[in-house]
């Protein structure tokens, strides 16, 4: 049996532990920048404000008062995250990670009885634990653990847990009444291929000939089918597999075409891409920087530039990245263009325990791991940012706008909850422990 683990509402219900005051509000998170609303509570979905509505649209709602809207604190989501991890781990045979709010979990020995059982013992202790709400599906195959989920999710009566055994009465039921394009892995443009064939839901697609699907459609989608019916065929091993590349970018809070701030920006990019790189035991060949303008702003001079910097030799030092970057810079940085976004890409990527080093290679000229792996350690610890390479200007145009944002109560020593006592909750607390008369 197969489960699945989500949070509801996860960005808003993060927020939602450290202030409860937020409870039974309207809350939205914006994405970078404080540009979109990329998370929605059940009370701000109600007040009919779509996904992706511009910030700015939204502000005197939120200056009267009638919403809340915060900056996006993804520090604090990923702490919350890898807790609920480590929770599920600690609970479970096997834990697979699909995204920052979703868990698979492998449930191979227990009956469906059992199952059933642990999924409830979860979604409590989840609650109880972490303060996060979930909901659990659970079903012989990933494709229907994610619509016994959903199910979960939006009846009442299945109280946050729901199982499917495949073959029964309701399993049906929700197959014929869910369209074939809120399938796991299906999506609208193939769902509309499908309904030319007379495949509309996903008892449709359940029922049709997996052969035929394979070869009017493709694999993948035979391979649904049977999921469908109770059969597993996909595998989550794909998620444990190291990168080809690993990219971070951003978007600056305001353009700039100083060199400096610029600089800034891409060093901060290239350490948090070497501390992933490390993270997979990877080495990197080479180094990619890119910069853009404003595409939208039409009434400025565009430019695109990027810059590739091949390394000497395999490497997961900071250190060596970072030159690259300031190499890749000089050359392609001009004081003309108002840049809104840069990024940084390692790419070639090589296993650093196989990788075998050359004749004319000088063990410990351009790696350190112990100074790296001591880095990297203290940052995990004390969050991340705490040792860098290189001052970075506080204010600089680059910055991210967060002018709402929370703090990271679990990740940062100096924005711990603090604790404090009401003179008048005392004064009431006394007078409830006085002896009876």
């Amino acid at each position: 049996m197969i489960g699945l683990v989500d949070a509801n509402n996860f960005y808003v219900s993060c927020e939602r532990v450290f202030q409860p005051q937020l409870e039974g509000r309207p809350v939205g998170v914006m994405s970078n920048n404080d540009g979109c609303v990329i998370a929605r509570s059940a009370e701000l979905k109600a007040l009919d404000i779509p996904m992706g509505t511009p910030a700015f649209k939204l502000e005197g709602l939120r200056q009267r008062g009638e919403i809340h809207l915060l900056s996006s604190n993804y520090e604090l989501y990923g702490d919350m995250s890898a807790r609920l991890t480590q929770l599920l781990r600690d609970a479970c045979p096997e834990v697979a990670p699909y995204s920052i709010d979703e868990m698979f979990i492998y449930l191979d020995g227990l009956d469906t009885t059992q199952c059933e059982t642990l999924g409830r013992r979860l979604h409590q202790r989840i609650r109880r634990h972490l303060g996060l709400p979930v909901c659990v599906g659970l079903a012989p195959t990933h494709t229907l653990a994610k619509l016994a989920n959903h199910l979960a999710k939006h009846d009442p009566y299945y109280r946050g847990v729901c199982l499917l055994s495949g073959h029964d009465h309701t399993t049906e039921a929700l197959l014929k009444r869910t369209m074939v394009a809120n399938v796991w892995g299906i999506g609208r443009r193939l769902a509309e291929r499908l309904a030319i064939s007379d495949i509309k839901t996903a008892w449709d697609l359940r029922e049709s000939d997996a052969k035929q699907l394979r070869k009017r459609f493709s694999v993948v989608v035979a391979r649904t089918a049977l999921e469908l019916r109770g059969t597993p065929c996909l595998q989550m091993n794909a998620l444990d597999q190291p990168r080809q590349r690993i990219m971070t970018s951003r978007s600056f809070g305001k353009p700039t075409g100083v060199f400096a701030e610029v600089h800034n920006a891409l060093r901060r990019h290239a350490q948090r891409s070497a501390e992933k790189l490390r993270e997979q035991r990877s080495l990197t060949r080479a180094v990619m920087i890119f910069l853009n303008t404003n595409r939208h702003r039409r009434d400025q001079p565009q430019h695109f530039p990027h810059a590739l910097v091949p390394l000497p030799s395999p490497s997961d030092d900071t250190r060596i990245i970072l030159d690259a970057v300031r190499q890749g810079l000089e050359k392609i940085h001009h004081p003309r263009y108002q840049f809104m976004k840069a990024g940084v890409m390692l790419l070639d990527l090589v296993d650093a325990e196989q990788y075998q080093l050359s004749l004319l290679h000088q063990p410990g000229r351009d790696r350190h791991p112990f100074l790296m792996a001591t880095i990297d350690q203290i940052n995990q610890r004390m969050g991340q940012g705490t040792i860098s390479f290189g001052m970075t200007n506080a204010p600089a145009a680059w910055q991210l706008r967060c002018a709402h944002r929370s703090n990271r109560f679990t990740t940062r020593w100096d924005e711990l909850m603090k604790v404090g006592t009401h003179p008048g909750a005392i004064d009431a607390c006394t007078s409830r422990t006085q002896p009876l008369p």
